[in-house]
């Protein structure tokens, strides 16, 4: 039978320049004492110095306590970290070297040189333009969900709706958390229906369900009920996207069926189309009619629809007859057309850019390869700059080769395969008349996505490189990066 590898406890056979660790303290020891000591000599070293690992181990916080430590979060911004701090000792002396105050400071930008940087005014803009384009008799929802698009669903909430937004948009309970947590106080609209175990946290953070199903209508009510609380939602239809919803032609009987509970409180009812931005458009007519049908027939029948929304950003835009008592805003509040057919319609300013800094530029000699597969080879003559990010950062791998970055109001080619954490791109160093000449240098700034000196690379350019839409670009670059807002 085949001997397992040599080194590990328990095995019979052990490679003959093995030390092992009380080997290691015993030989340490000798060497200090500079003599070699008896046997019970040897043996108290090695226990004084296993002793005293296990001493250094013990002051260090476990793993099932760093939790606590960090106080939930392992930033540094709070007693959790100084209690960490404070903990690890050197020489059996608390470490007091470090300024708390101070390293908390370090922006994100400096802890890693790739981030997203958000306008806020620029999302301020946005929001006063749909303002003005649905009239004031017209409510906003802000669409938050999947932190704002990527651009940070708590710093967006706040100023949207402090710039005339009246309620936020969220796919899950957790986003809604977030913003409550966050002290944000607008009324919280979960664009879903979520699962019954979680009511209690609906009525807790005092967030309003999508509701659509008797079942959770029912045990929301009776929870409500119970605490002496009414249970607010908002009503979805399904006109024709298919996705979630009550049947258009049922709404009736489905508030009927639910309307005796003394606990439920419609505050909505809404739909979602599913063409709004497309040139066609006999489908969104017939959701359209279809919708008006549903809340004609439920005011014929005594029900109150509460605020009727259906707009979503293309429909907000392009048909003023959506426009309803609420038009919820997405897309656009970041400053993205939904569609082109939306372009010139109305003023919308991008709020994200993504920027790095050169982290490393490196002389490639000609013929020699750059990234995974060697794929791109040098021509010679230039320069190949490295910035830290990559496609686990929201950069597609699959725009390997086939975009630009800009530093200094010149756009450089992106260059070999676009790693997960990193990615270069080429600077080429031969002289041209039509050319304006630049040598970047490790920590030059680098617009990956943006505009600098009349040059842009914008989110459009690379959804449609990607074969998607802007949404999903803009998400993807704020999932890991930090966000850093002006």
């Amino acid at each position: 039978m085949e001997e397992l590898p040599n080194g590990f406890t328990g095995f019979s056979k052990r490679d003959p320049n093995f030390e092992s660790a009380s080997d290691a303290i015993r030989k340490a020891a000798i060497e200090q004492q500079g003599a070699r000591p008896d046997a019970a000599s040897a043996a108290r070293a090695a226990r004084n110095g296993w002793q005293a690992a296990q001493d250094a181990l013990e002051r260090l916080p476990r793993l099932d306590q760093m939790g606590s430590l960090w106080g939930g979060s392992r930033k540094a911004n709070g007693s959790g970290f100084e209690q960490f701090v404070n903990r690890i000792e050197f020489n059996g002396v608390a470490d007091n070297r470090f300024d708390l105050e101070a390293i908390s400071n370090i922006p994100e930008s400096d802890r890693r040189w790739a981030w997203v940087q958000v306008d806020r005014s620029a999302i301020r803009h946005n929001v006063m333009a749909l303002r003005n384009h649905v009239g004031p008799g017209v409510k906003i929802m802000a669409v938050v969900k999947a932190d704002g698009y990527g651009h940070g669903a708590v710093e967006c909430a706040k100023t949207a709706f402090n710039s005339g937004a009246d309620y936020l948009g969220v796919a899950t309970l957790d986003e809604a958390i977030e913003l409550r947590e966050a002290l944000i106080n607008a009324p919280v609209l979960i664009l879903s229906e979520p699962p019954v175990e979680a009511i209690p946290l609906l009525l807790a953070y005092k967030v309003m369900p999508s509701v659509y199903t008797p079942e959770f209508a029912i045990r929301y009510a009776e929870a409500a009920d119970m605490m002496g609380q009414r249970a607010p939602f908002h009503l979805a239809l399904n006109t024709g996207m298919n996705r979630i919803g009550v049947r258009y032609d049922e709404a009736v009987a489905f508030m009927q069926h639910i309307g005796f509970h003394r606990a439920l409180d419609i505050k909505g009812t809404f739909t979602h189309f599913a063409t709004a931005d497309a040139a066609d458009t006999l489908d969104f007519e017939m959701q359209l009619r279809r919708f008006t049908e549903a809340i004609a027939n439920l005011k014929a029948a005594g029900i109150d629809p509460g605020i009727v929304h259906a707009a979503n950003s293309a429909a907000t835009i392009r048909y003023p007859e959506t426009h309803f008592g609420m038009v919820r805003v997405g897309i656009a509040m970041y400053g993205y057309h939904p569609c082109p057919l939306t372009r010139g319609l109305i003023d919308l300013k991008p709020a994200m850019t993504v920027r790095a800094r050169v982290t490393n530029v490196n002389a490639v000699p000609m013929s020699e390869g750059v990234s995974y597969g060697l794929h791109y080879r040098s021509p010679g003559s230039v320069k190949i700059c490295t910035v830290p990010l990559g496609y686990a950062d929201g950069l597609w791998r699959g725009l390997s080769g086939r975009i630009d970055f800009i530093v200094g109001g010149v756009p450089f080619r992106q260059v070999g395969s676009i790693c997960m954490d990193q990615c270069m791109f080429e600077v080429n160093m031969r002289t041209a008349a039509s050319r304006k000449f630049l040598t970047p240098q490790i920590g030059d700034e680098v617009i990956i996505v943006g505009e600098q000196d009349g040059i842009a690379v914008t989110m459009d350019e690379l959804a449609e490189l990607m074969g998607t839409i802007s949404y999903e670009v803009t998400v993807r670059f704020g999932e890991r990066l930090p966000k850093v807002y002006v």
